[in-house]
């Protein structure tokens, strides 16, 4: 048998779904090959023997998956243990595999999902069993290296810069008589790609957000303070966009909790209402603050169409890296000179290469203030957010994909 199985890993994003059908989709036309398949929350759906046919998807249904935000077949945050230290986990995979037939394993997540395509791999290769194995790289921190944009991004940095220019009108609307500071914290742990794509708010007569805190650059608190009293001094109000992984000058970050996830990173959140409570005490003005937290990752009505065709694209092309013969690679973005915007092609890089690695935002793309960006970061910005791709609607909802719980034991029955 010569089938193939998809898994989706992480945190979700407004397009990681249409990836996933461009797999489905791209299989179903090849006929070579014989079933696709999707595991049932991530590598999870892999080691605990729950898969989903997708052979028989409609079109109809891929549509509607394509247009549909987060993991629809679920996802998790679950780490391998080495194999040479633990090889149960990957010998369950490896029946599952045999079972129905899996000839390649392709894993759509960001940096920790890499690595776990790339211990698969490994552990595959050790086992001598024939498995290709191809990452599909996919989140919205865009912190993943050897592509130059990661599919989630665009279309969240376009929640984000929409979100932040109608909230600072929303700010400038009150500002004489109530709130003169408005903070919008944004998702990013080490890269303040998000953040930084809250600039695309700006024009002409619409400064804000007038600061922008990232992890890259560590936060001075009276020089800050400082700067929020002259932007109202000079435009009445102040919106400040921070990454909720801004730092100390001692490299600590400005808000953390004592709690882990999976892959024992440290859970973050809290940075917005910690510089509210700083701006009201130290400046008496009077803030507002929120937190996009999963609207940002998840917002489908609004995504880039960019970011859909790439993310799509993407999952026909990891069919393509399939039939060609390519094992242990991720396919990356590469750009490429066009006289006709911004164009590129799909190339691939070593998993090895680019599993646990972590790209921030260069330090030329950051103002040498610390509090904002180079004008020089909206070339590569603002393609990655152009156009719209609404989803279909009906009775004024979006029209989402969703399957039963318990379809995989149906479909496989």
């Amino acid at each position: 048998m010569n089938n193939v199985v998809v898994c989706m890993s992480g945190g979700g994003t407004a397009v990681i779904n249409a990836s996933c059908a461009g797999v489905i989709h791209a299989a179903q036309q090849d006929v070579t090959i014989d079933q696709v398949y999707v595991g049932i929350n991530g590598i999870l759906g892999l080691i605990n023997n729950q898969l989903y046919r997708a052979t028989e998807l409609s079109k109809p249904d891929i549509r509607a998956l394509k247009q549909t935000p987060s993991c629809a077949f679920g996802t998790c945050r679950y780490k391998l243990k080495p194999y040479d230290e633990d090889p149960s986990d990957y010998q369950r995979i490896a029946e599952t595999f045999t079972q129905y037939g899996i000839a390649c394993f392709i894993y759509i997540g960001g940096n920790d999902s890499q690595d776990t395509a790339y211990k698969v791999q490994q552990a595959c290769a050790t086992m001598n069993l024939n498995i290709q194995c191809i990452g599909v790289p996919k989140t919205i921190d865009n912190d993943l290296v050897g592509t130059h944009v990661c599919p989630g991004y665009g279309s969240a940095a376009k929640y984000i810069a929409i979100s932040t220019l109608e909230a600072s009108i929303d700010v400038k609307s009150m500002y004489r008589s109530s709130t003169k500071v408005f903070i919008l914290e944004v998702m990013g742990r080490h890269a303040g790609w998000l953040a930084v794509a809250s600039a695309l708010a700006r024009q002409p007569n619409q400064p804000a957000p007038h600061i922008i805190l990232v992890p890259e650059k560590t936060v001075d608190t009276q020089r800050l303070l400082n700067q929020v009293q002259q932007c109202v001094n000079t435009d009445g109000y102040c919106v400040i966009v921070a990454s909720e992984g801004i730092k100390n000058p001692d490299g600590t970050f400005w808000s953390s909790t004592k709690e882990t996830d999976a892959f024992g990173h440290k859970q973050l959140g809290g940075v917005a209402p910690k510089l509210a409570k700083l701006v009201s005490q130290e400046l008496q003005l009077k803030c507002h603050w929120a937190v996009s937290d999963y609207l940002q990752r998840s917002a489908r009505h609004i995504a880039s169409a960019f970011d859909v065709e790439l993310a799509y694209r993407l999952g026909l092309e990891a069919v393509t890296a399939f039939l060609r013969g390519d094992n242990a690679v991720m396919l990356s973005v590469e750009p490429i000179q066009s006289n006709n915007g911004f164009n590129y092609r799909i190339t691939t890089q070593s998993l090895a290469t680019v599993a646990n690695q972590e790209k921030i935002v260069p330090d030329a793309y950051l103002s040498s203030c610390g509090m904002d960006i180079n004008p020089s970061l909206m070339d590569y910005l603002k393609p990655l957010i152009q156009g719209e791709a609404y989803p279909d609607y009906q009775n004024g909802l979006p029209n989402y994909f969703y399957y039963h719980e318990t379809s995989y034991e149906t479909e496989l029955s």
